[in-house]
């Protein structure tokens, strides 16, 4: 993430004896993103720049527009460098002999696949992507010393984080724990959109054996974008919501929260994590 993330800010501090001084403080970056295609407007979305292609690739994935990078032909700003407003506009084009469903793009346009309102619009949101993936089939073996480690390490991996205390972050790690991708963004769900679309990009789906990290809470939508990309578990500093749980139980997806220091909780597919002799944990 290029500077262009990071904006400089006259600021007054106040401290606890009542002394006031001025101070340079560093802020994160907050633009619109409009995202189109074939020219209209798919959405809008408050991101941090950078990445625009794969925060674009991502969100088509998760929303059953794309299923690889196979059916993209372009993803572009529109208009010219220099111009106002120039990268806050992208427009999606689809691969030659390739048609982006109609229908999916109304109704995610309309926002209506990820509203977990109501429990009936809860059960069509699951019903609707179990209907469009297969339940995730991975025999990886995840160490539960390695898996308790994620989310701290995830907190190193952060360098704009580090400067303005404004940023979720998603990561990607292997089965041994190696990070492949780390990705920080104003807001979490597109921090998970740049990490799942750079493997998009560089045609690295499904995710099997990989493990997706997040800095905040789980939400349907989030375990919605890693059963989709086909990761084999989902690992959080925060709590998982019902709706996240329920999902990632029919999905087959392995589902950590509250992994803070040593301990973590599973709420679902506990069948993956072993101790270090490989025994299942318990």
């Amino acid at each position: 993430m290029t500077d262009k993330a990071v904006a400089k800010h006259r600021a007054v501090r106040h401290r606890a004896d009542g002394a006031s001084e001025p101070t340079d403080d560093f802020v994160v970056v907050e633009e619109p993103l409009e995202i189109r295609i074939a020219g209209e407007t798919f959405a809008i979305t408050m991101r941090t720049p950078g990445q625009d292609a794969e925060l674009t690739a991502g969100l088509l994935l998760g929303e059953g527009l794309i299923r690889s990078k196979h059916d993209l032909g372009g993803l572009a700003h529109c208009g010219r460098a220099g111009d106002e407003g120039f990268g806050n506009t992208i427009e999606v084009t689809a691969a030659p002999g390739t048609r982006l469903d109609g229908e999916r793009f109304e109704l995610a346009r309309r926002g209506t696949l990820t509203n977990a309102s109501c429990g009936v619009c809860g059960r069509r949101s699951i019903d609707d992507l179990m209907d469009r993936v297969t339940p995730i089939d991975d025999s990886t073996e995840l160490a539960r010393t390695m898996l308790a480690a994620l989310t701290t390490r995830l907190a190193a991996e952060q360098p704009v984080f580090a400067r303005t205390g404004a940023l979720h972050a998603a990561g990607v790690a292997d089965a041994p724990g190696t990070w492949l991708i780390v990705r920080e963004d104003v807001g979490r769900h597109n921090a998970v959109d740049k990490a799942v679309g750079r493997l998009i990009l560089d045609d690295a789906l499904p995710a099997q054996g990989k493990i997706l990290v997040v800095s905040g809470r789980t939400s349907f939508e989030i375990v919605q974008k890693a059963v989709v990309a086909g990761f084999a578990a989902l690992v959080s500093v925060s709590a998982p919501t019902s709706m996240a749980v329920a999902t990632a139980t029919r999905a087959g997806l392995t589902l950590i929260g509250f992994s803070r220091g040593p301990n973590f909780n599973v709420y679902a597919g506990a069948g993956r994590i072993v101790d270090s002799d490989h025994a299942p944990a318990r």
